[in-house]
């Protein structure tokens, strides 16, 4: 119920939100309509909205492609129905044929036939609206969308996003009742009926011209005073922990945070049962495992995807515990759950598997069901079933690696085992270096930054975003996790696509890492790059990937550390800029 009341509230907070703009003309032309009529076009919207962003949240392609016919049509019937409102003369002539359409817009505009009032007409106008509505996808939003993405539409993602839905639409209705108030009084003391139902009719085509335009999506990039007020909506309701509520608290989509802190038990509480271990695409190091076979094992479950940083750091534990306790009875078992469509690639996992030298078995799990198995939230997370097959410890996000330890070891002596490896009881210390090394935490002030228009935030280039289509972007000036393109590029859901040779991206970080995912062209051919910071050469400043001229090729989609400041952590300007055309950048990251 906490949960609901949060997406109810968020919902709501859009009204702050300066991306509701182009929205409104459409709600202040029905404002001097009855009631019935207001509130039958807010339900429309607001089903409309909840079940078209459940099915785009799921990611498949059909869906994506219905939604965006979808917003096409709804900017036609809109467009119609402020073309109605400013020419009577037409709305009649759409009115003749007898057409549904053309009676529902020519009925918005003036007094209904028959002095009947169309609730069905409200509806469509609401549909509509809610098929463009765009609100900003600030933190409650965004954690809904994750979770219906990972689980799929699911009754309890739908009905969540109807509450988001249905918080907006209150707060809209109060829009639309204050509109009415105004409108009622310019008509009687004005005298400007006519004028005002026509200027009603060009905000309604501006409002739909903004939207064909993309400039809603660059009002949601800057509505961050709304995104601090649903964070701390989130931190005072403070919503248990489930699929959903625990992407509230930050650990959906890897967050470099360790957790605080727990005293350790000798004796661990039963948390569940090891489940089968069913649904994986393919196995590599190994055949398919089930907790059947495992059932007398120590069993560690490790949830990683390859182009995760806070994974990355996590490997070299998870490689020496499978090393040192092996001969104990402890079986390691990867399981690999995408984050971006490349990594669901098998063959890409495998050449993962092979650079981190993982020797341990690797569950492919690009359908997510391993993964809805052990109703996971994090990445990484590491879960440990003891020998009877019951899930006795957990650990979400990287860092308490002595407590994991301590916890394998109590569970390998429960089992009969002595529990020592070659070093007797001291804790494995690995020795990671370069990208797999452990963050700065205590001078990290940047966090994960997505490119795509999805869940993109801090983009300050001066030109407005268009979604999926080519265009020129200039360089801006950047304030502290503030990036700009420069080129051409093509800004998709979930990465942007150089088109043209000589594209840069730039960005103000201040970390001891930073981390960039990138891929080569559909094509895939190699794509040289150079990075620069503050201007010049890398120098002492290049990271693993690069050399100290800045020089790099992107041959392949993955995790690359392009910057480690040595010494002393200060605020930079990163830029790369790419030689060939193709490559398609993904998230920031940083350490």
């Amino acid at each position: 119920m906490t949960l609901y009341l949060a997406a109810f509230l968020g919902g709501a907070l859009t009204l702050l939100s300066p991306c509701i703009l182009p929205v409104l003309p459409f709600l202040l032309a029905r404002a001097d309509q009855p009631w019935r009529l207001r509130l039958a076009l807010l339900a429309g919207m607001a089903l409309v909205f909840s079940a078209v962003a459940t099915l785009a949240a799921v990611a498949a392609n059909w869906a994506v492609h219905v939604n965006e016919a979808g917003r096409v049509a709804a900017m036609l019937v809109l467009a119609l129905f402020g073309l109605t409102l400013m020419s009577p003369t037409l709305a009649t002539l759409l009115a003749r044929p007898g057409v549904l359409l053309g009676n529902a817009l020519a009925e918005r505009g003036g007094t209904p036939r028959g002095g009947r009032e169309s609730v069905a007409a409200a509806v469509l106008l609401g549909a509509a609206t809610g098929l463009l509505w765009t609100p900003c996808a600030g933190p409650i939003l965004g954690l809904v969308l994750s979770a219906a993405a990972w689980a799929g539409p699911t009754p309890h993602t739908a009905t969540l996003l109807l509450a988001y839905a249905s918080g907006a639409a209150c707060m809209l209705a109060v829009v639309l009742s204050a509109g009415a108030g105004v409108m009622a009084v310019l008509r009687r003391r004005l005298g400007m009926g006519e004028w005002l139902r026509r200027l009603l009719g060009a905000a309604v085509l501006a409002g739909v011209a903004s939207i064909a335009v993309g400039a809603s999506l660059p009002l949601a990039a800057k509505a961050s005073a709304t995104e601090g007020l649903e964070t701390r909506l989130l931190e005072l309701l403070a919503p248990p922990r489930g699929p959903v509520a625990a992407a509230m608290a930050g650990g959906a989509i890897d967050h470099p945070a360790e957790t605080a802190r727990r005293p350790y038990r000798s004796t661990l509480p039963v948390e569940g049962a090891l489940p089968a271990l069913d649904g994986a695409v393919q196995w590599l190091n190994s055949a398919p495992l089930s907790a059947q076979q495992l059932r007398g094992k120590v069993v560690l479950v490790d949830f990683w995807t390859y182009s995760c940083i806070n994974c990355i750091r996590t490997l070299p534990y998870i490689r020496a515990w499978a090393e040192k306790y092996r001969d104990q009875g402890l079986v390691v078992i990867g399981v690999h759950t995408p984050e971006f469509a490349f990594e669901r690639k098998v063959d890409n996992v495998r050449q993962a598997v092979n650079e981190f030298k993982l020797d341990f078995p690797v569950a492919v799990d690009s359908e997510f069901r391993l993964w809805r198995a052990f109703d996971n939230n994090y990445w990484p997370a590491i879960y440990l079933a003891d020998a009877q097959g019951k899930l006795r410890y957990h650990q979400f996000g990287e860092g308490r690696y002595e407590s994991t330890e301590e916890a394998i070891r109590a569970l390998l002596k429960e089992a009969g085992q002595s529990a020592k490896g070659s070093d007797g009881d001291a804790a494995v210390k690995p020795n990671a270096t370069d990208i797999q090394a452990a963050p700065d935490l205590a001078r990290l002030a940047s966090q994960e930054s997505y490119l795509g228009y999805r869940q993109a935030t801090g983009m300050v280039s001066p030109e407005r975003l268009r979604p999926d289509v080519a265009m020129h972007y200039s360089a801006a000036p950047l304030q502290l996790n503030q990036w700009s393109l420069s080129g051409t590029w093509k800004v998709g859901a979930e990465a942007v696509s150089l088109q043209q040779a000589d594209g840069s991206i730039a960005y103000r970080f201040s970390a001891r890492d930073l981390h960039l995912v990138l891929g080569p062209g559909e094509d895939g051919r190699p794509v040289r790059f150079v990075v620069s910071v503050d201007g010049q050469a890398p120098g002492e400043l290049h990271g693993a990937d690069i050399d100290a001229a800045g020089n790099g090729t992107v041959s392949r989609t993955r995790l690359f550390q392009l910057v480690r400041q040595r010494g002393g952590v200060k605020p930079r300007r990163f830029e790369v800029r790419f030689l060939d055309p193709g490559a398609t950048a993904y998230a920031f990251t940083f350490g």
